[in-house]
């Protein structure tokens, strides 16, 4: 052969060479946008599952805080039904029904008497001196407190005991 002809055939091989070479440097460019928009679109659909189910327990807390404003009445009138006739005992079955309900939906009370106060599940609005009891225990629950999903839903208004100085 040539020369001409082996240099025509050495500058096709290196044309075809810088070709191949630019292909594959496409190709990886491809490859690594699409793996970056599969990341994407995977965080995205987790966001958006974690906002959905974000949105649906804050509706739902909303509207158990709402509902427990009505359970609170109801246990009040039993209150005052007993006083006023003690073999009444209507709203105990309706307040056992309500009590199953809540807890199915995984709404607890909150237990506050003789415990210490937690500003997170429990809010004074009353103090008491009493020097047989350490500082801070509570001594009263004035309205019933709620925990859901290891959230508060509603503090216990509570009395606390405070020791003279």
């Amino acid at each position: 052969m040539s020369e001409q002809n082996e240099d025509q055939i050495t500058t096709e091989e290196q044309t075809s060479s810088n070709e191949i070479e630019q292909l594959k440097q496409s190709l990886n460019n491809c490859e690594d946008k699409l793996k970056r928009s599969l990341a994407d679109y995977i965080n995205l659909e987790r966001k958006t599952k974690s906002d959905i189910q974000n949105g649906i327990a804050e509706k739902l807390d909303k509207f158990i805080i709402q509902f427990l404003t009505i359970y609170d009445d109801l246990v009040r009138a039993k209150e005052i039904l007993k006083k006023e006739n003690p073999e009444a005992q209507g709203l105990d079955g309706i307040l056992k029904n309500i009590d199953s309900l809540l807890e199915s939906y995984g709404v607890t009370p909150i237990n506050a008497l003789g415990e210490i106060f937690d500003p997170n599940l429990h809010e004074a609005i009353a103090v008491i001196n009493d020097n047989s009891l350490d500082d801070n225990t509570i001594t009263k629950e004035l309205r019933k407190g709620y925990i859901s999903r290891n959230r508060t839903l509603r503090p216990t208004l509570v009395e606390i005991a405070k020791k003279s100085q």
